[in-house]
């Protein structure tokens, strides 16, 4: 499945570039937005799925013990891969260079590395179809075939920006999602780090900086945010997932998740853009129309 991209870049063709992403592209404008959040749970889960990097989590990971510091330096890493210019580039080498010691051996006794090529280009597979699942779910404009290429595309240069081996990309989105259900079915198992998520999500852990005596409070707030989070990573998550996890997820739920998300794809759209997008996204979109702005005064310039 993945021999089209490994032949393509090992011949005599010219192996692409690292290159940032620009205004245009379609991560520029879907990965910054907050819905982005409602299904990077289920990516996630599927990574811990996956048993290096279930391992190397495992030991080295700090979602148990600081997971809003984790979900945030996570979302706020991500924005940097899209929106950050070349720091973008920055930002991959500097996530490669601190897996390069994260290495372990799990209790059977077999040695994981972070940066093994499957487990480094799996973190990038599991964006792919929380995309395209969040659109079913989150978003009035459903994706069509060439929509779906095009995110891959996009995504296959993220690969790239990553140094993901050649091959461990699929040519093409039609390559991509029967490897992508493949591996799912074959290659995922049950492991406790995964089930260890799903309770963090659920009873969201306060940050060490409150005090004991306003733990209450912390949870009065949060237990709401927990359970939809739970929610939407249970329901975005492919369903031999929640089978081989033994979670529940009934029609009623199902239905009640496709009225929420016709709710949020509706409501979103309609917000200003400081408040839909993650402020690194926003901060770069304004950027980038304040650069057209002058621009275009320099062209009107009288000479």
């Amino acid at each position: 499945m993945t021999a089209a991209v490994a032949l393509a870049e090992g011949s005599g063709a010219a192996r692409p570039d690292r290159r940032p992403f620009e205004p245009g592209s379609r991560m520029w404008d879907d990965v910054g937005l907050l819905t982005f959040s409602l299904t990077a749970g289920s990516a996630f889960l599927l990574q811990t799925m996956e048993p290096t990097i279930a391992a190397v989590v495992d030991e080295h990971s700090t979602f148990r013990t600081d997971p809003m510091g984790r979900a945030l330096r996570s979302i706020a890493s991500v924005m940097m891969w899209v929106y950050g210019g070349d720091e973008a580039l920055a930002e991959a080498d500097r996530l490669r260079a601190m897996h390069a010691t994260l290495n372990t051996t799990d209790a059977a006794g077999v040695k994981h590395k972070a940066l093994a090529s499957a487990p480094w280009a799996w973190v990038l597979h599991t964006g792919v179809f929380a995309f395209t699942e969040g659109n079913k779910y989150f978003s009035r404009e459903k994706l069509t075939d060439a929509d779906k290429e095009a995110y891959y595309q996009e995504t296959v240069q993220l690969m790239r920006n990553f140094s993901v081996a050649p091959k461990e990309i699929p040519a093409s989105y039609a390559e991509w999602e029967p490897w992508f259900w493949d591996q799912v079915e074959n290659h995922l198992t049950t492991t406790n780090v995964a089930y260890d998520y799903l309770k963090v999500i659920r009873k969201i852990a306060p940050p060490k900086q409150i005090p004991a005596p306003l733990h209450p409070v912390w949870r009065a707030v949060t237990t709401p945010v927990g359970r939809l989070q739970y929610f939407f990573t249970v329901g975005t998550t492919p369903a031999s997932i929640r089978e081989k996890l033994g979670l529940e997820w009934t029609a009623n739920d199902e239905r009640a998740l496709r009225l929420l998300g016709w709710a949020i794809g509706r409501t979103v759209p309609k917000l200003p853009e400081r408040v839909r997008y993650f402020p690194i996204a926003y901060e770069a979109r304004r950027l980038e129309r304040d650069r057209a702005r002058l621009r275009t005064m320099i062209n009107l310039r009288p000479i």
